[in-house]
């Protein structure tokens, strides 16, 4: 349905929104900071997938041990017990958001506890750090980082193809990684810590999709494609001798060693004029299948070929479905069922009308079946059938005429794969979620089998804003790619996105404050409209006129009672409207381009911003005439709020690292300014509702206070931050948007770059921040919540809150409990700790020392265990006994 990934931080990143200090990095030293923290509880508001998945891996050695990997929302692995994902890469600071773009991911066979990830978002400039490899040795619970000398591009042309990264399924300290750009092939031989390039490979790849495009998005090299093993031809311990590589070069595609990779030679005989996408091994039948098309994906793709390579003789055997003639895609999903190596599937990946197709055969290739057919044009005739109950926006609330259906198979399929321990399993993604039969083989008996979304849990939307009302629903977003949501529970899946129209994505939206019903949104849209209105609080929506020009959504401003909007859409300059807009008329004194909001209280008075100016309306819109405020931001990377409740008060947060950068307050609508000083860098500014007995509003912010990038809080206008996020929960990119929630005191919810909404609600019960505390020891009561969140053979990890249920503040703490069955921390999180016989004492870092009265702190640990994992039953603070919550 969706032709393009959103790049939701794209242009703001190249604008420079992302500049500022660097946050607290995997493995490297807590920074300090003289800023209060709070415990809070991190969720996703549920909306169950929502992009692109282009590879998931099952482990060969454990069963219902998976992981999938997505292009710019991090990594995630299979919990079988609740069948959801759980998120791997939270952890991701600001600094180094690029690594939530996941080109690979490996998990090892010969130690299933071992599991690594291929990071990097662009190989251009647009993403400024390099590629890594990630390295966990307790299944992503926590992990390790080398920095590579090049980018890697997880949301680059040919993401789907792969997997990029492996583990030798004999001797496990050695990896192999495809790098693009022309970079060529990397090994490692310790179990990923040091990589080095394999000199002797000859061939780095030559295809790029658009050799000219000269952002270096189109016209990267996509390189080495994929690194298949040959497990035949290895015994324990020993480096496998038979390895295949896929390399993006359209006449010298596949690669093979026969010594380890010591040297490497083309194979004879191979197809040319094709990219492969995939190379899956069936070491049993001494097959290597091979999956092409003629571009890279996973949206292009018009032609492609199934291959069939005998490993002992040499004999290439062209084995497709149809005919090359009859193509219009290229192949890319592969896969062979393990428990029956002759059962091999396949999708048309790039088969975006009327559907995507799945191909199976359970003779090698020698004949298939597809996954729906004609009975009598346009009737289809479906082997499976569907349910998206749990998911029911997956229809897009379309009613398309035969032979396309909703909701629809899929497109973009390029990751399928058979459970290796169940043939009836099978997932595959798409660009919207993950789907997955468990009766598979009833395709074999002539039946019929079920597909549902096996997404929970995998969170995956891109977020331009958001709007939290004082009535009605708790929370309006706006999304990239599935356009956005009303959730009136935050739990609960919605049932279907915005439509009428339905954009491709929506770049901001707004809400009358004194009348919630009224709500605007601006998007963009191929064909249509690019402004739409509600008068249900976003339940049902109708398209409004565009003005001339106009060829994106740009940003939109509602006024207080609703009765007028202000649209400021990309290609045409800002627009005024009393009514619905049904037309527009220009504004006047206020350049194109420029930010838009409306005052909160006053009904025709707006606000814009553009390039270091502030500019205001009184009149709805009609007129605008710039502030003489100076000292702000110079260039638009900036967002700003008026207060609810507060006519002419104003937060502005925004800048860049080279020039002003902070956040800045106003009184008198804008005609003055005042930065706060306790605020290095900030990116976005909200509101929620006031902490108990304070009168002013809670602000929120992603920010850096006190060296530290975070999510904060504050109850005093600002006069102090408490940072209520944590270093397990960063989620990369958090600049687009951020807002509390009028109706609950403490709830934030906070917009990222893949990983979609996030929300969090304190732990401690609220109120004003605490400041510094007199006691440096703390010896007052306290209460311990101890968790095990996560256990595997040999490791597990573990969740503590503390909460000081005294009457004194605490500045600093010491937290002690003994292991009754000596297990060992292996790594915190949030607090550092030290080791005496069988005691651990956990204690604060620099930004989590102060806990006020009521209020708690939070930290978390992996660590080993053998024979049980009895929980501690002592805690000890200060040489006092804490309460067991």
């Amino acid at each position: 349905m969706r032709r393009t990934r959103i790049l939701t931080a794209v242009l703001a990143l190249a604008a420079g929104l992302l500049a500022g200090s660097p946050p607290a990095a995997l493995a490297a030293e807590t920074p300090k900071a003289a800023v209060a923290a709070d415990t809070y509880t991190w969720k996703n508001a549920r909306i169950d997938g929502g992009g692109f998945v282009p590879g998931i891996v099952f482990n060969r050695a454990e069963k219902d041990l998976a992981y999938a990997r997505t292009d710019i929302g991090g990594a995630y692995r299979w919990q079988e017990s609740s069948h959801t994902w759980t998120p791997l890469l939270d952890h991701v600071g600001w600094d180094d958001w690029g690594h939530t773009g996941v080109v690979s991911i490996a998990s090892d066979s010969v130690d299933p506890d071992r599991v690594y990830a291929a990071v990097g978002t662009y190989t251009n400039d647009w993403d400024p750090t390099n590629g890594a490899v990630l390295r966990s040795a307790d299944r992503g619970a926590s992990w390790q980082k080398t920095d590579l000398p090049f980018k890697l591009g997880g949301n680059m042309p040919g993401r789907g193809m792969g997997e990029r990264l492996a583990v030798d399924p004999h001797d496990n300290d050695v990896l192999y990684l495809g790098a693009p750009s022309g970079r060529g092939l990397w090994r490692s031989t310790d179990a990923g810590v040091t990589w080095s390039e394999v000199t002797a490979f000859p061939n780095p790849g030559n295809y790029a999709q658009d050799p000219s495009d000269t952002s270096g998005y189109a016209s990267d090299n996509q390189g080495i494609t994929w690194v298949t093993f040959d497990e035949s031809t290895g015994t324990a311990g020993a480096a496998t001798k038979t390895v295949y590589v896929g390399v993006a070069d359209k006449e010298n595609a596949v690669y093979r060693s026969t010594d380890a990779g010591a040297t490497w030679q083309r194979i004879a005989g191979q197809p040319t004029g094709y990219l492969p996408h995939k190379g899956v091994l069936d070491a049993e039948n001494g097959h290597l299948y091979l999956a092409y098309s003629d571009t890279g994906g996973p949206y292009d793709g018009g032609k492609g070929r199934l291959y069939r390579y005998a490993t002992a003789t040499g004999t290439w055997t062209d084995i497709s479905p149809v005919a090359e003639a009859d193509t219009y895609y290229g192949f890319s999903g592969l896969t062979v069922d393990r428990q029956n190596p002759g059962t091999v599937m396949a999708t048309a990946y790039s088969s975006w009308w009327p559907d995507t197709q799945i191909f199976r055969s359970t003779d090698s290739g020698a004949t298939w079946t597809q996954a729906w057919g004609y009975s009598s044009y346009p009737t289809r005739e479906n082997r499976y059938t569907m349910d998206v109950s749990s998911s029911p926006w997956l229809t897009w609330g379309a009613h398309p005429s035969p032979p396309e259906q909703t909701p629809k198979l899929g497109w973009m399929t390029e990751s399928l794969e058979i459970d290796p321990f169940d043939p009836d399993r099978m997932m595959y993604g798409t660009g919207a979620t993950i789907y997955g039969t468990e009766n598979l083989t009833n395709w074999d008996d002539g039946g019929t089998f079920a597909i549902e979304p096996m997404v929970r849990g995998l969170e995956e939307t891109a977020v331009n804003d958001l709007a939290s009302p004082p009535s009605g629903a708790p929370l309006l977003s706006a999304l990239g790619d599935v356009g956005g949501f009303r959730h009136t529970s935050l739990t609960e899946v919605p049932s279907m996105m915005y439509t009428s129209p339905n954009f491709t994505s929506t770049t901001s939206l707004d809400f009358a404050e004194a009348d919630p019903d009224t709500v605007v949104r601006a998007g963009n849209l191929d064909t249509g409209p690019h402004i739409a209105f509600s008068t249900d609080n976003g339940a049902n929506w109708f398209g409004g006129s565009d003005p001339a020009g106009v060829s994106g959504g740009g940003t939109v401003a509602a006024g207080a009672d609703g009765s007028r909007f202000v649209w400021s859409p990309q290609g045409a300059g800002v627009q005024y409207t009393t009514g619905f807009g049904t037309s527009w008329q220009a504004s006047s004194g206020i350049p194109a381009g420029a930010v838009v909001e409306s005052d909160r209280v006053d009904p025709k008075t707006f606000y814009g911003f553009k390039s270091g100016k502030f500019y205001v309306s009184t009149d709805g819109g009609a007129t605008f005439t710039a502030s003489a405020a100076a000292g702000l931001p110079a260039g638009d990377s900036v967002r700003f709020k008026a207060l609810p409740g507060g006519k002419g008060d104003i937060w502005l947060a925004g800048g860049a690292t080279d020039g002003a950068y902070g956040l800045w307050h106003s009184t008198d609508g804008g005609a003055t300014f005042s930065k706060l000083p306790n605020v290095d860098a900030a990116d976005t500014i909200g509101f929620g509702k006031a902490a108990p007995g304070a009168s002013y509003q809670t602000l929120f912010t992603s920010a850096e206070i006190g060296g530290v990038r975070g999510i904060f809080r504050s109850t005093d206008r600002g006069a102090s931050w408490t940072r209520v996020n944590d270093d397990a929960h960063q989620w990369g990119w958090t600049g687009a948007a951020i807002t509390g929630d009028p109706r609950v005191y403490g709830r934030v919810y906070v917009a990222t770059n893949g990983r979609g909404v996030v929300y969090g609600d304190t732990a401690g019960g609220g109120g004003t921040d605490p400041g510094p505390g007199p006691d440096p020891t703390p010896t007052g009561a306290c209460e311990v919540t101890y968790t095990i969140t996560n256990q595997w053979s040999g490791g597990f990890q573990a969740d503590v809150r503390l909460t000081n249920t005294g009457t004194s503040p605490w500045n600093g703490w010491a937290l002690d409990w003994p292991f009754a069955n000596g297990q060992k921390v292996t790594q915190m999180w949030n607090a550092d700790h030290t080791r005496s016989g069988t005691t651990v004492t956990a204690r604060n870092v620099g930004w989590n020392g102060t806990v006020a009265p009521g209020s708690s702190v939070g930290f978390g640990f992996t660590g080993e265990w053998s024979g049980t994992n009895t929980e501690p039953t002592t805690f000890r603070l200060g040489g006092r006994v804490c309460t067991r919550a």
